[in-house]
């Protein structure tokens, strides 16, 4: 039984509910899962609303280590419903933070904390991809905009799309980059997974982590990875993930002839070690916001080659920590790997400067420290 004292404990710490669609694998979901694990613990209790109506993966493993998961489900079109019971999750708790990831859990969430003392924190983690204008928010969210007391965008590039396809003043939106706990290296796990992939110790392995789909382009990545193979045949493609591109990315690779060398692992919950059997990340998506998995890549300093979309450039500098490239064809990102391969200083400094780069700006120190100061803003402290 937990005593008076124990409740009032409880209830002196900050109150953050996060509220998202569910707790599955993503970026949207490493995120709630760094803040909920790296806050003090001491200063602030954490509950998260799955409004999709299951929990995922992510969250049962939060579950399990004693963080409250509610799960609410999402009729279709406007769900009043859901408002109300979001709303009395707020109350019940004695919620005092009531942070949205995406815009759907922002509108019910701000729509639920109407009148209460809790306050919203909003956070856009990413774009559809062709992003579009939604013409009836734009009487709706200048409003929602004025009556939150934090907006926040993962990358530059993020909080433009809000203002223009949103309707958000540009001047009431933060940039609060994406940020990971950093690998810990692992060269012998990674040397006993190349010998179990039939890899060779000495040959060259480009990969990526990321779930195969139409927006991430891996289309492209096959294209170029056939072209450097040609000039490096003891070259591999390590596909890590899953997705509804798979099948047809399977036979593409059957027509480009580098079948053999292209493996397709399927979705991996724990992708460390298969990132550092890798000497080159690649990300070939149409667009990003902070991608998780190149911040994972740089954490081990493996050079990055990646698409100059969305929060891409913000992250990487060209020829300094890694590469950038056009999205459209695929030579340009062959050319960058070639550079790279074929010039080992040039690996080597990439390498160097990536790690340095997410130490300086990405490690979940960082993030969790700058959300931590717009949680005291919001509560006015």
């Amino acid at each position: 039984m937990v005593s008076r004292q124990d409740d009032r404990a409880r209830y002196r710490k900050t109150g953050v509910l996060h509220v998202t669609f569910n707790m599955g694998f993503g970026g949207t979901e490493q995120v709630i899962r760094q803040l909920i694990q790296n806050l003090p613990v001491d200063a602030y209790r954490n509950e998260i609303v799955c409004i999709d109506g299951f929990v995922g993966e992510m969250g049962q493993q939060l579950q399990s280590e004693g963080v409250t998961v509610h799960t609410l489900s999402r009729g279709q079109g406007l769900d009043i419903r859901l408002a109300w019971r979001l709303r009395r999750i707020i109350r019940r708790g004695g919620i005092d933070l009531v942070h949205c990831h995406q815009y759907t859990p922002f509108f019910y969430g701000w729509l639920a904390s109407l009148g209460l003392r809790a306050r919203v924190i909003f956070t856009e983690h990413g774009r559809f991809h062709p992003d579009r204008y939604r013409y009836k928010a734009r009487w709706i969210n200048p409003l929602m905009a004025r009556l939150t007391p934090a907006l926040v965008a993962i990358s530059q590039a993020t909080r433009e799309a809000l203002v223009e396809y949103e309707f958000m003043p540009r001047r009431r939106i933060d940039v609060i980059y994406n940020g990971i706990q950093g690998f810990d290296p692992d060269a012998a796990g990674a040397a006993e997974l190349r010998r179990e992939l039939g890899i060779p110790a000495s040959d060259t392995v480009l990969g990526t982590v990321s779930r195969l789909d139409p927006v991430k382009n891996q289309r492209m990545m096959l294209g170029a990875f056939q072209q450097f193979h040609q000039q490096h045949p003891d070259s591999w493609l390590l596909l890590v993930g899953d997705g509804p591109d798979r099948s047809m990315l399977e036979a593409y690779a059957q027509e480009l002839a580098v079948s053999d060398q292209v493996i397709f692992t399927g979705f991996q919950s724990r992708p460390s070690t298969y990132l550092q059997a890798m000497d080159v990340f690649l990300l070939s998506s149409h667009t990003e916001g902070t991608s998780m998995t190149l911040l994972e890549a740089m954490s081990l300093g493996i050079p990055p080659v990646v698409t100059d979309v969305g929060g891409n450039p913000e992250i990487v500098t060209h020829r300094q920590d890694g590469m950038l490239v056009p999205t459209e064809e695929p030579e340009p990102m062959a050319q960058a790997l070639e550079d790279i391969v074929s010039d080992p200083a040039l690996q080597q400094s990439l390498s160097a400067t990536a790690k340095q780069t997410f130490n300086h700006r990405f490690s979940v120190e960082v993030m969790t420290d700058a959300y931590r100061r717009c949680y005291q803003r919001c509560l006015g402290r």
